[in-house]
Parts: C-alpha cells; sequence; structure tokens
C-alpha cells in the first residue's frame, strides 16, 4: 500500500514538474524578424532610424552578411575598403542603439550565397528584408517576401517644395520678427513668410526659400512675390 501511495505521488511531482517547466518556459518574440543586407549596412542611415523608435520589429544581421563586409574591408581596392569598414561600423553602432533589438545570427553553415541565405532564411521564417539593392528587391518580390526599402522611406518624408518653387498661402497672422506673416500649408505645417506683415487674411503668392526641421515638427521659410 505504501509502495502504491508512493508511486501515485511520484506520478504527481513528475506531472507538475512539467507545467512548471512550461509555464516558465521563455516565449518566443513574436515581433517580425528584420533581415538587414550588406547594402543598407554600408548606407548607413539604419542607425538613425532606429533611433526614433519607429522599426517594429527584431533586427536581425546575417553572420554571413558580415563576413562579406570584411571581406571588402580586408581586400586591395581602397574603395571597397571603404564600404567594407563602414558597413561593419554601423553593424557595431546599430547593436548599441537602445530601441533597436539587433542580434547576430550565425548562418555559416550552408554554402549559398549571401543574398540566397537572405532569401531563403526569410522566407522559412516570414520575416522581411531590409535593402536597397534594386535586383534584391525584385528577386524578393518574386518569392513573395516583404522588402523594406529605405530608399522609399526617404522619398515618403522628403521636403514637399524645391528651391525657387512658387505656391499660393493665406497669411493668418503676423510672424514672431518684424515684417514676417504666417500661413499653413493643409497639413499644419508652418509657413513664415517675409515681408508679409500686411498680407495678414490675404492669400499670397510666395516663393519657397528653405525648411528648418526638428523633432518637434517642420517649418517651412518663403518670400512674399509681389504682383
Amino acid at each position: 500500500m505504501e509502495i502504491a501511495i508512493l508511486l501515485i505521488t511520484l506520478v504527481i511531482l513528475s506531472e507538475t514538474s512539467v507545467l512548471v517547466f512550461k509555464k516558465f518556459k521563455p516565449a518566443k518574440s513574436s515581433h517580425r524578424k528584420i533581415y538587414i543586407d550588406t547594402s543598407v549596412l554600408i548606407d548607413g542611415r539604419i542607425v538613425d532610424i532606429a533611433k526614433t523608435g519607429f522599426l517594429d520589429g527584431d533586427l536581425i544581421i546575417l553572420k554571413s552578411v558580415l563576413l562579406e563586409l570584411q571581406l571588402l574591408a580586408d581586400g586591395k581596392d581602397q574603395d571597397k575598403r571603404n564600404l567594407g569598414r563602414a558597413g561593419l561600423n554601423t553593424a557595431s553602432e546599430l547593436e548599441r542603439v537602445v530601441n533597436a533589438n539587433t542580434e547576430i545570427v550565425d548562418d555559416t553553415g550552408g554554402l549559398k550565397k549571401v543574398d540566397e541565405e537572405l532569401l531563403k532564411i526569410a522566407k522559412e521564417e516570414k520575416g522581411a528584408i531590409m535593402t536597397i539593392d534594386y535586383n534584391l528587391i525584385k528577386v524578393a518580390e518574386a518569392e513573395k517576401i516583404e522588402t523594406l526599402n529605405i530608399n522609399d522611406l526617404s522619398l515618403a518624408v522628403r521636403d514637399d517644395f524645391i528651391p525657387n518653387e512658387r505656391f499660393k498661402i493665406k497669411i493668418t497672422e503676423k510672424g514672431s520678427n518684424r515684417g514676417q506673416g504666417v500661413g499653413h500649408l493643409k497639413n499644419g505645417t508652418m509657413v513664415v513668410v517675409e515681408n508679409a506683415a500686411s498680407k495678414v487674411g490675404q492669400e499670397v503668392t510666395v516663393e519657397f526659400s528653405k525648411f528648418f526641421e526638428n523633432s518637434a515638427g517642420r517649418m517651412i521659410f518663403a518670400k512674399l512675390i509681389k504682383k
């Protein structure tokens, strides 16, 4: 009888141990994986983008990508050496960005080329490839793999005007400096117009001069075009 009770107790303890293990087993990250290619590391803008905190996934750098950069950095061609070193520096900086979860993954067991390895792993993990390589983007699209192109991001947030471009705007109030008038674009951007303080309430034609931008927003400076 005592043996039977002992066996039952052991079974219960073993089941409890399994439950405890399942409970405290680390959960797999639910973030999407963003695989960064060589071109993005050489480009370098990824560091500033990561610092903003807008990237919503884990940044993955394959070891084969780093090895490709190292080969460039160790090569005889000076230009290629500079590109390789720039890419390696970017990878190092990216690991120190607080707002980004950057991970180096060892994938060097295979014999595939770097781009082929990126495509293979991104497809298997249902992740995205961050690249500015046109050919890689086209292959990824054909393979139904999501791509993130930093050039597309740059175009999306570029300035809407070019120097000397003219547009109309309504002056709604006087500016903080003497002679300035202030208006706003449809998206809320403030436009400061020189010599337009007397034009409050009027729609005028102005010429774009420059813009000032910081984390608080964008401000456009323009000059009044007299009829």
